[in-house]
């Protein structure tokens, strides 16, 4: 079942590598993000995405939350994750890539465990990215709680999730 405004955002654990500002380059030791404990008393956007460097997320979805990441925070947002299908050090590889520089926290769900909690995975087997993918989203959780959620009718096209519809939606 799907997940939906009104409800607790499912506790998860998901692993990231920290950013390390003093050597940028370090892949340090993988954190974890407890989406109870972490997310409690604070207002966060986790932005789902299918794949870590694929065309759509790495030019249409990322890009615009990297350049936005001011503006977001000024509306009150602690924390925007984004959080896809590979593993920690991949979507650490990528935010590196992108630029982000520690101000939005790249998860890996490569074990499919939000997907499966949120309802949001989808199969992209027939495309050769895998069974257990998550589908693009853009949550907001505030308080553990959804107060908005956002998913595309096309993954392959960023029109309900980008940085702009967060932005609207706060």
């Amino acid at each position: 079942m799907t997940i939906k405004v009104g409800d607790e955002f499912p506790q998860v654990q998901l692993k990231y590598i920290p950013f390390n500002k003093e050597n940028p380059d370090a892949c340090t030791s993988p954190q974890v993000l407890d989406t109870k404990k972490d997310f409690a008393g604070k207002k966060v956007a986790v932005i789902g995405v299918p794949g870590a460097f694929s065309p759509t997320c790495s030019v249409k979805h990322l890009p615009a939350y990297v350049t936005k990441i001011n503006e977001i925070k000024a509306k009150g947002v602690d924390l925007v994750v984004c959080v896809s299908g590979n593993d920690f050090f991949v979507m650490s590889a990528w935010g590196k890539e992108e630029g982000v520089q520690g101000n939005i926290i790249m998860a890996g769900d490569a074990n499919g465990e939000l997907g499966r909690a949120t309802g949001l995975s989808l199969d992209l087997s027939k495309v050769a990215m895998g069974p257990v993918r998550l589908t693009r989203f853009l949550v907001i959780v505030d308080n553990g709680k959804v107060t908005h959620l956002s998913v595309e009718p096309d993954p392959t096209d960023v029109t309900v999730t980008g940085a702009d519809n967060l932005l609207a939606a706060l």
